[in-house]
C-alpha cells in the first residue's frame, strides 16, 4: 500500500487520491503487485460503478472526465461502454482535446501524458496535422496553440490543455487521415523525462500482442492425413476454408475501419479472423483477406486496361482534402437517404432593386457598406421561417424538432472546397448586420480560417449560383439534417403582356427552387413558404416593419 501511495503522490495533478484510497484499498494492492498481475477482476467490475481501469483506457476513446497519472479514468455518467474487448464509445467535446496518461513500472518509461486528434466537429472522424507551433522539447502552458489540424470543416488550432513540456511528436507536419482518438503527441511534467521517448512508438504495444494469436487460433491443420489423397479436389476453393472463423461468439468484434473496407470491398466479417486485441479484426486483416482469397486479380485486370488509356491520356490524380472527402459523404448520404422534391417560382425583383438602389445611397452617404440581392434574400429566407416554422425543423426517427432559432447557413465556393457559414438569428438582424457578417464569413472561408462556431447549428440554407455566375435556375441537395435548402437563380428581363393587344412591359423575374425534405414538409406546407418568400421579396418594404 505504501508503495501505491508513492506512485500516486508521483502525479501533481491527481486530485481523487482520497476517495481511491479509501474505498480501493485491496483492490490498488494487487493492481500494483507484480504476483497478481493476472488477478485484476475486482479492478475490472470496479469499472461498472465508478472507475475504468487502464487496460480499457488503451481502447477508450473518451475526452471526458478528469484523468489520473495512474491510468484510472473517472468514468462520466454519458459513457457507454462495450465489453469483451470492444471499444470504449464516447462522445468527444468540439474545445476538448482528446488526451490519456498512463504509468508505467518500467523506469526507461516515465508517467507522461499521451495527446490523441480530437473531433473538432459533428462529423469529423479523421484529421490532418497542417503543421506544428511547438517543437519537440519546447514548454507548453494552457492555452498555447500546439498545432494547426485540418478537420473536415476548417483548419482549427489546437490548443493545450496543462502546463508540461512537448516530449515526444508522433505525427508529424502534413500528417494525413489520422483517426479520432490516434495519438498524435506525447507530452511530460518533467523536463529530464524529454529524453526517454525519443523512440517512443505508441503501436509497440498493440503490435506485440497480435502475432501471438495468429498460430494459436489455426484451424486447418488437424486433417493433414486426409489431404494428401483429397487434395486434387480442394485445389479450386482454398480460399473460403482458410478463412472460416474458429471462434463460436455471435458477436464479431472490429475496428470502424475494418468494418468500412469490408462493406466497401463486399466482404463478410464472419469469414475473417481477427488478430487484434482479444480477436478483434483490424484493417490489415480485411487486407490479408482480400490478398489470400485472389480479390487482387480483379483489381489487377483493370491495371492493364489503364495501362494503354495512360498511353493516350495526359491527367493529373488530385488527392482529396478533408472537406472534399466528407462534402462528397455527406452529399451522397443525402440522396439516398432524404427523400428530395423540388418547387420552383418565379420572383418578380424590381421593387426589390430599387430598394436596394435606396438602401445603397443611404449606406454610402454614412460609410456603410452596400448592401447585396443575397443579403435580401436571406432576410426574406429567415422571415418566411418565421412565418412557416414547419419548414425550420429538421428529421429524427422518433420526433421532427423545430427550431425556434432561425440561423441560415449561406454556400461559399473557395479553392479548397464547398463551406457553409452560418448566419445566426438572422430574422432578428438587420440587412447591413447581415450583409457584414455574410461579407467577414465569406473571406474567412477563403482563408480556411472558419472555426466550429462559424458553421455548426444552421436549420436552414441557401444557395445562390444566380448573382456570381449567372445561373438562371437549378436544385440543391438538402442539407442533412436540415429539412430545406433554397437555390437562387439570377434575375432576368421578360416581357410582360398588357390588359391591350398591343400592350406589355418589361419585369425582372428571379426563380428560386426549394429543396425539400418530404419526411418534414409536405407539398402544400412547402408551397406556402414559397408563398411567404415571394411575398417578402415582391414587396420588399415589409420586412423593414
Amino acid at each position: 500500500m505504501a508503495y501505491a501511495s508513492r506512485v500516486m503522490n508521483h502525479s501533481k495533478k491527481l486530485r481523487d487520491v482520497p476517495s481511491i484510497l479509501r474505498y480501493r484499498h485491496g483492490s490498488l494492492v494487487r493492481w500494483f503487485s507484480n504476483e497478481a498481475l493476472g488477478k485484476r477482476e475486482d479492478i475490472l467490475k470496479a469499472r461498472n460503478q465508478v472507475y475504468v481501469t487502464a487496460e480499457e483506457a488503451s481502447f477508450s476513446c473518451t475526452a471526458n472526465g478528469p484523468v489520473s497519472s495512474l491510468g484510472i479514468f473517472k468514468r462520466n455518467v454519458s459513457t457507454m461502454t462495450m465489453r469483451s474487448g470492444s471499444p470504449m464509445l464516447a462522445p468527444f467535446s468540439c474545445s476538448q482535446v482528446h488526451s490519456r496518461r498512463a504509468f508505467s513500472t518500467d523506469s526507461a518509461l516515465p508517467p507522461h501524458q499521451e495527446i490523441g486528434m480530437p473531433s473538432l466537429s459533428p462529423t469529423m472522424t479523421e484529421g490532418n496535422i497542417a503543421r506544428w507551433l511547438k517543437k519537440e522539447g519546447e514548454k507548453i502552458s494552457p492555452g498555447e496553440v500546439l498545432c494547426e489540424v485540418e478537420t473536415d470543416k476548417a483548419t482549427v488550432e489546437m490548443e493545450c490543455m496543462e502546463e508540461g513540456y512537448l516530449a515526444k511528436i508522433v505525427k508529424g507536419d502534413g500528417a494525413k487521415e489520422i483517426k479520432v482518438g490516434e495519438i498524435i503527441a506525447i507530452t511530460v511534467e518533467d523536463e529530464e523525462d524529454i529524453g526517454k521517448f525519443k523512440d517512443y512508438s505508441p503501436s509497440a504495444s498493440g503490435a506485440d500482442a497480435a502475432p501471438p494469436k495468429e498460430p494459436s487460433s489455426s484451424a486447418p491443420p488437424p486433417p493433414p492425413a486426409k489431404e494428401a489423397v483429397e487434395e486434387p479436389d480442394r485445389s479450386p476453393a482454398p480460399k473460403t476454408p482458410k478463412r472460416t472463423p474458429a471462434s463460436s461468439e455471435d458477436r464479431i468484434f472490429a475496428s470502424p475501419l475494418a468494418k468500412k473496407l469490408a462493406e466497401e470491398r463486399k466482404v463478410s466479417l464472419s469469414e475473417i479472423k481477427g488478430t487484434g486485441p482479444d480477436g478483434r479484426i483490424v484493417k490489415a486483416d480485411i487486407e490479408d483477406y482480400l490478398a489470400s482469397s485472389g480479390k487482387e486479380v480483379s483489381a489487377a485486370t483493370p491495371k492493364t486496361k489503364a495501362g494503354v488509356a495512360d498511353a493516350a491520356l495526359d491527367y493529373v490524380d488530385i488527392p482529396h482534402t478533408q472537406i472534399r472527402k466528407v462534402t462528397a459523404a455527406r452529399l451522397l448520404l443525402s440522396k439516398q437517404t432524404v427523400p428530395h422534391y423540388y418547387l420552383t417560382v418565379d420572383t418578380h425583383v424590381d421593387k426589390l432593386m430599387e430598394l436596394r438602389s435606396q438602401l445603397n445611397s443611404l449606406q454610402e452617404a454614412t460609410g456603410g457598406k452596400r448592401i447585396s440581392v443575397n443579403d435580401l434574400v436571406i432576410k426574406a429566407v429567415a422571415l418566411a421561417l418565421k412565418k412557416v416554422p414547419q419548414c425550420n425543423s429538421s428529421w429524427n426517427d422518433n420526433y421532427i424538432r423545430q427550431y425556434k432559432n432561425v440561423n441560415i447557413n449561406v454556400a461559399v465556393q473557395t479553392d479548397n472546397g464547398l463551406y457553409v457559414p452560418v448566419i445566426r438569428d438572422a430574422d432578428k438582424k438587420g440587412l447591413s448586420a447581415i450583409g457584414e457578417e455574410v461579407k467577414n464569413l465569406a473571406q474567412k472561408a477563403r482563408d480556411n480560417s472558419l472555426k466550429p462556431e462559424d458553421y455548426e447549428g444552421g436549420t436552414f440554407t441557401v444557395s445562390n449560383l444566380g448573382g456570381p455566375f449567372g445561373v438562371k435556375q437549378f436544385c440543391a441537395i438538402v442539407n442533412p439534417p436540415q429539412a430545406g435548402i433554397l437555390a437562387v437563380g439570377s434575375a432576368e428581363k421578360r416581357v410582360v403582356p398588357g390588359s391591350g393587344p398591343d400592350a406589355y412591359s418589361f419585369a425582372s423575374f428571379m426563380a428560386v427552387t426549394l429543396s425539400c425534405d418530404h419526411r418534414v414538409i409536405d407539398g402544400a406546407i412547402g408551397a406556402e413558404w414559397l408563398k411567404a418568400f415571394k411575398s417578402y421579396i415582391e414587396n420588399p418594404e415589409s420586412m423593414l416593419l
